[in-house]
């Protein structure tokens, strides 16, 4: 509980995440999905501004995490379940690659690529 005191914003917001994923259809947590992506990888890439030589591991782990369960958690029945599998999984494997060096144009690549699929699911 004092974790939560130190920080009520993030609190607030995982209360807030939790509660728009319990709500949802698979549809909509796909969704979810990626703006949380997308989100982490903006922190990845505002951190890289702040502090150049510092890896922001806590961000690109968040956001391989997340490619990483989209890749997982396609559906077999999905039309597009082997090009979005190879998609997310291509996406991790780059996120994974900025853990030692993490190159901010690539970062922001895998961020576009995230927010073009996210458009276009509408």
């Amino acid at each position: 509980m004092q974790m939560l005191s130190r920080n009520p914003a993030a609190a607030y917001r995982r209360v807030e995440l939790d509660a728009r994923i319990e709500a949802s259809n698979p549809a909509e947590l796909t969704r979810i999905c990626l703006e949380e992506a997308i989100a982490a990888l903006g922190q990845a890439l505002l951190a890289l501004e702040r502090t150049p030589d510092a890896v922001p591991r806590e961000a690109l782990a968040r956001a391989q995490t997340i490619t990483l369960w989209l890749a997982r958690s396609v559906s077999p029945e999905h039309p597009l379940r082997a090009s979005l599998v190879t998609f997310y999984g291509g996406l991790a494997n780059q996120i994974a690659g900025n853990f030692v060096r993490a190159r901010a144009e690539e970062i922001a690549r895998v961020r576009g690529d995230l927010g073009d699929l996210l458009a276009a699911a509408g």
